[in-house]
């Protein structure tokens, strides 16, 4: 039986301390020249998760240092149920602002509503928006910075943007000789590598790299390959150090003890996510505007089942796509845990519909990658066919994860 990591009522204490893959952590990719610190463990919770002490090993490292945290509404520190920033000024450590990715520093913003510069009303804090028209740290914005800590919750997707946002701090930091600590935490979808390879000529912001679908990495693990692979501009390296999660396996079950985006209520939507974001690109509504978001699906232009839904104006979704109108569809909260990149549904979906002309739209392309995939599904490709085009690339792309990867 796979260990499950029960996180929903135990408070994980986030990358700095959760898991690391063992004690000889620091030496599984010894070619690869980012720094990796382990944690030490003093108290054991459920099924073998080893929680860290107070005296977290990164401490020293951000000591007497002017300090920028890249943040939102999963950087907390569970066992003291607190915020990441909020913690360490506790501890009277010098944060001076905070950079905030999609969604925000406290996490309320819809998909793709830019995010406003402001302040932190607990805190006083500066915050500076990394979604919208300022998605990489401008120079100004780290003048008098001496170290960056990046804590997000990612969830394994290459569409999820919290990766993109890594990309450009590491690459700001890079160019301003700062040093950047990454405090890892699990991936819900951690074993899973699965889906089309973004081609180069299709990068945006919602995929920037060489990368399928589910990449199967931390995001610890992930900025070593950004660092690894020279993806930054003009092949420019950071200065990285990751600190890693301590006893985590990825084939671990990973429970998250906080939403990492206001669409992504449960574990079901997570798991999902990846299988169901495609729709994104379609007419075909993922239950934004209810409370069951990325575990359902339906439009006005699928047949009328028994399962209807209404999507209304709610968290996360101002506006939502058909407001106030009834789609049919299909619920998906109780099928099982999927372990691949399903295509079942976007193909039962497109299929469907009453009119096939309107179900794609250009974000659809961006999503995916690749023109490839809305050519084949258009084409009338079998999902066997449409996965088999996919393998090898995969292959290429597991060969080169594995310099990168930090846990077993």
């Amino acid at each position: 039986m796979i260990p499950k990591l029960m996180f929903k009522n135990t408070f994980l204490f986030f990358g700095l301390l959760i898991v690391s893959c063992g004690k000889n952590n620091a030496q599984v990719n010894p070619t690869i020249n980012d720094t990796i610190i382990a944690t030490e463990a003093t108290e054991i919770i459920t099924d073998g998760l080893v929680l860290g002490s107070e005296n977290f090993s990164y401490l020293p490292i951000i000591k007497g240092k002017k300090i920028a945290v890249v943040a939102n509404a999963t950087s907390t520190v569970p066992f003291r149920r607190m915020h990441l920033v909020d913690y360490l000024l506790q501890r009277n450590f010098n944060i001076k602002r905070i950079f905030a990715p999609e969604h925000g520093f406290r996490g309320t913003a819809d998909a793709g509503e830019v995010v406003k510069d402001g302040k932190d009303i607990k805190t006083g804090l500066p915050i500076i928006s990394l979604y919208g028209s300022n998605k990489k740290p401008k120079p100004e914005q780290l003048d008098g910075i001496e170290v960056v800590i990046f804590d997000i919750q990612d969830v394994g997707a290459r569409f999820y943007t919290y990766i993109s946002t890594l990309h450009y701090v590491m690459e700001a930091c890079a160019e301003q000789n700062i040093p950047l600590l990454v405090l890892d935490r699990p991936n819900p979808n951690g074993s899973i590598v699965d889906g089309p390879i973004l081609e180069p000529e299709y990068t945006s912001f919602v995929g920037m790299h060489k990368i399928p679908v589910l990449h199967g990495m931390t995001i610890g693990e992930y900025a070593k390959m950004i660092n690894g692979e020279k993806w930054l501009k003009n092949g420019i390296h950071c200065d990285l150090t990751v600190i890693p999660c301590k006893n985590y396996k990825r084939t671990m079950s990973y429970s998250l003890p906080v939403k990492p985006s206001p669409n992504l209520p449960n574990d079901q939507s997570i798991n999902l996510y990846a299988s169901l974001c495609f729709f994104e690109g379609t007419n075909v509504s993922v239950g934004r505007g209810t409370d069951i978001q990325f575990q359902i699906y339906g439009s006005p232009y699928l047949p009328k089942t028994d399962f209807t839904f209404t999507p209304k104006p709610n968290e996360g979704a101002k506006d939502p796509l058909y407001n106030g109108k009834v789609c049919y569809g299909e619920d998906l909260t109780a099928v099982e845990k999927v372990t691949q990149l399903e295509l079942k549904w976007l193909l039962k979906a497109y299929h469907q519909t009453t009119d096939k002309t309107k179900f794609f739209n250009s974000f659809f392309t961006k999503l995916a990658g690749t023109p490839k995939l809305q050519q084949q599904i258009e084409a009338g490709l079998t999902e066997k066919q449409i996965r088999d085009s996919w393998q090898p690339g995969l292959e290429n792309f597991k060969n080169i994860r594995k310099k990168y990867l930090i846990y077993p």
